[in-house]
C-alpha cells in the first residue's frame, strides 16, 4: 500500500512539472530532479515493501508454528482419550463376561431346583391322595357308627354351636346393652325433651270436608239459585262439591285438594257476605279468592322460613311450602309438622355438633312433595326430591328428602336426622291418629310374628295399643337364656317387617308353677 501511494505522488509531480509554464531548460532540469526523486521514492518504497513482506513472512511462520504446536497438543489429548475409552471398554467387557458366567451358574442352579420341586410336588400329590383315601374311609366308618351323613352332622353341629354361642353371648350382650341403653336413654331423653318442650303446639284434626256457617237457612235457596244454576256454576268454577242438607244454617264443602277446598270456602263466604249470588259474580269472587289464597300460601311459607331461621329459598318452593298449611296427615297439619320437625332436627344437630341450618333445611322440605301428590303420581318423597332438585337445592337436601322413607339408601347424616325428627314429631302423643283397620292389622301381625317359628311359645298378647308384645313360653321347653334369645329374635323380626311410630317392647314370660293337692 505504501508503494502505491508513492507512485501516485510521483505521477502527480510529473504532471505538475510537465504542465507548469516556464522555460524549456528549466523544465528539463526539473524533469531530471523529478526523475531522481521518483527513483529515490521507488527505491525507498521497494525497501519498505521488502521489509513488510519479510515481516509478514515471519509472522506467518510464527502462526504456522503455533498452529502446529496446538494441533500436536490436541492430537496427544485425543489419543489419551481414545486410550482411556478403550481401557474402560475392556474393563466393562470383562465385567459382562464375569456376569454372564454367574448368570449361567444361577440358571443351572434354578433348573436343578425346578427339578427337585417337581419331584417334591409329585410326592406331595401322592401323599394327598393317600390322605384323602384315608379320610374318606374314616368318614364312612364314622357315618356308619353315628348313623348320620357328613352334611347332617355338619348341620347339627352348626345349629348346636349357633345356639350355644347365642346362649353364651346373651349375658355379655345384655351387659353391653344395659350400659349403652342407660347412656343412650339419658341423651335421648335430653334431646327429645328439649325438642318437644320448645316446639309443642296444638294439633287440630282436619278432614276433606269444610263447614261454612250461614246467617240463616234462607241463604241456602239463594246459593242453590233458580233451577240450581248457582250451585252448578259454583261447583264448575271452583271444582269443589257443595253439599246442602238439613243441617241448620250450615253447608259442607268437599274436595280432596285442600287448597282448592279453601279457595271454594273463601269464595262462598264472600258471596254470602255480599249477598249477590249469580254465575258471573261467582267467577269474579273465585278469581279474587284464588289470588288471596295464593298470597296466603306465600306468606305462610315465608313465615315458616322465618320461624325456622332459614335464609333464602326459591319462590316456587316457598309457595308449595305454604300450600301445606291446608294439608293434613293422619290429622296432623303438615306445615306445622315440618316446622316442628325442623326445630327438632336443629336441636339434635346442635347436640351432635353438626351444621344446624342444613339439618333444618332438609327437614323443613322433606314433605314438600305432599303439595303435589294429588296432581303427580308417585311417592311424595320422590316427588319432593325432584322438585327440590329442579329449584336448585343442594344434593344433600335432595337426598334427605328422597331417603326419609327409605325409598333410597340413606348415605348422609342429615338424612338420618331427617328421619329421626320426622319420627319424633309424628309419634309423640296426640300428634297423629291411625285408622282402625291399619291398627287392627298391625296388632294381628305383631302376634303372628311372635307366635310363628319360635319353639316353646304358648300364648302371645299384643298390649298397650300395640306398643308391647307379651309372650308366654313353656317353662319346661325354654330356659331363661333361651327366653332372651326368643325376645331378641322377635324384636329383630318386628323391626325388619313392620313400620310403626315409637318403639315396641317385647316381653317373654317364663313362669314355673308347682301344684300339689293335700288329701
Amino acid at each position: 500500500m505504501l508503494g502505491a501511494a508513492l507512485l501516485v505522488t510521483l505521477v502527480a509531480l510529473v504532471i505538475v512539472v510537465v504542465w507548469r509554464p516556464g522555460t524549456p531548460g528549466k523544465a528539463a532540469a526539473e524533469m531530471a530532479r523529478a526523475q531522481g526523486d521518483a527513483d529515490e521514492v521507488r527505491a525507498k518504497a521497494a525497501k519498505e515493501a521488502q521489509a513488510v513482506l519479510e515481516k509478514a513472512e515471519q509472522e506467518a511462520q510464527q502462526v504456522a508454528a503455533a498452529g502446529r504446536a496446538e494441533l500436536d497438543e490436541e492430537g496427544r489429548a485425543l489419543r489419551d482419550d481414545i486410550r482411556t475409552l478403550r481401557e474402560d471398554l475392556e474393563r466393562r467387557e470383562a465385567r459382562l463376561a464375569e456376569r454372564e458366567q454367574r448368570l449361567d451358574a444361577e440358571m443351572r442352579r434354578l433348573e436343578e431346583w425346578q427339578g427337585r420341586l417337581a419331584e417334591t410336588k409329585k410326592a406331595l400329590e401322592a401323599r394327598r391322595q393317600e390322605l384323602d383315601g384315608i379320610a374318606e374311609e374314616r368318614r364312612k366308618v364314622l357315618e356308619q357308627a353315628a348313623g348320620l351323613t357328613a352334611e347332617q352332622a355338619k348341620a347339627e353341629l352348626v345349629a348346636a354351636v349357633e345356639n350355644q354361642a347365642k346362649r353364651e353371648s346373651i349375658p355379655i350382650v345384655r351387659e353391653i346393652e344395659n350400659a349403652a341403653r342407660a347412656e343412650g336413654d339419658k341423651r335421648a331423653r335430653k334431646i327429645v325433651t328439649l325438642a318437644i318442650q320448645r316446639v309443642a303446639s296444638e294439633q287440630t284434626a282436619e278432614s276433606v270436608v269444610s263447614v261454612l256457617h250461614l246467617p240463616s237457612d234462607e241463604m241456602k235457596g239463594r246459593i242453590i239459585g233458580r233451577e240450581g244454576r248457582n250451585i252448578r256454576a259454583f261447583e264448575t268454577t271452583t271444582g269443589v262439591n257443595l253439599i246442602i242438607d238439613d243441617t241448620p244454617e250450615a253447608v259442607l264443602l268437599s274436595c280432596f285438594d285442600p287448597v282448592r277446598r279453601e279457595v271454594g270456602r273463601l269464595t262462598l263466604e264472600k258471596l254470602v257476605l255480599d249477598g249477590r249470588i249469580h254465575p258471573q259474580r261467582i267467577e269474579e269472587i273465585y278469581e279474587r279468592s284464588r289470588s288471596d289464597v295464593e298470597q296466603l300460601c306465600v306468606r305462610a311459607g315465608e313465615d315458616a322460613l322465618v320461624e325456622v331461621g332459614i335464609g333464602d329459598m326459591h319462590p316456587e318452593l316457598i309457595a308449595l311450602l305454604g300450600q301445606l298449611r291446608y294439608r293434613t296427615s293422619y290429622g296432623q297439619n303438615v306445615l306445622k309438622h315440618l316446622i316442628e320437625s325442623a326445630h327438632i332436627a336443629g336441636i339434635m344437630a346442635s347436640e351432635l355438633r353438626l351444621p344446624v341450618e342444613v339439618a333444618k333445611r332438609c327437614t323443613l322440605l322433606h314433605d314438600i312433595g305432599k303439595a303435589l301428590t294429588h296432581e303427580v303420581e308417585g311417592s311424595h318423597a320422590l316427588i319432593g326430591a325432584e322438585i327440590a332438585r329442579r329449584y336448585g337445592e343442594h344434593e344433600d337436601v335432595v337426598h334427605a328428602i328422597e331417603a326419609h322413607h327409605n325409598e333410597v339408601e340413606v348415605r348422609t347424616v342429615e338424612a338420618v336426622l331427617t328421619q329421626a325428627a320426622d319420627a319424633v314429631s309424628g309419634s309423640r302423643p296426640g300428634a297423629r291418629r291411625e285408622s282402625l283397620e291399619a291398627y287392627v292389622k298391625r296388632l294381628e301381625r305383631l302376634e303372628e310374628i311372635a307366635r310363628d317359628k319360635h319353639e316353646g311359645v304358648e300364648k302371645v298378647f299384643a298390649m298397650q295399643a300395640g306398643r308391647e308384645i307379651r309372650v308366654m313360653v313353656k317353662p319346661d321347653a325354654v330356659d331363661d337364656i333361651q327366653a332372651q334369645v326368643i325376645a331378641r329374635d322377635i324384636a329383630k323380626q318386628v323391626e325388619d317387617e313392620l313400620t310403626y311410630p315409637g318403639q315396641i317392647r317385647v316381653t317373654v314370660v317364663r313362669e314355673s308353677r308347682a301344684i300339689e293337692f293335700a288329701r
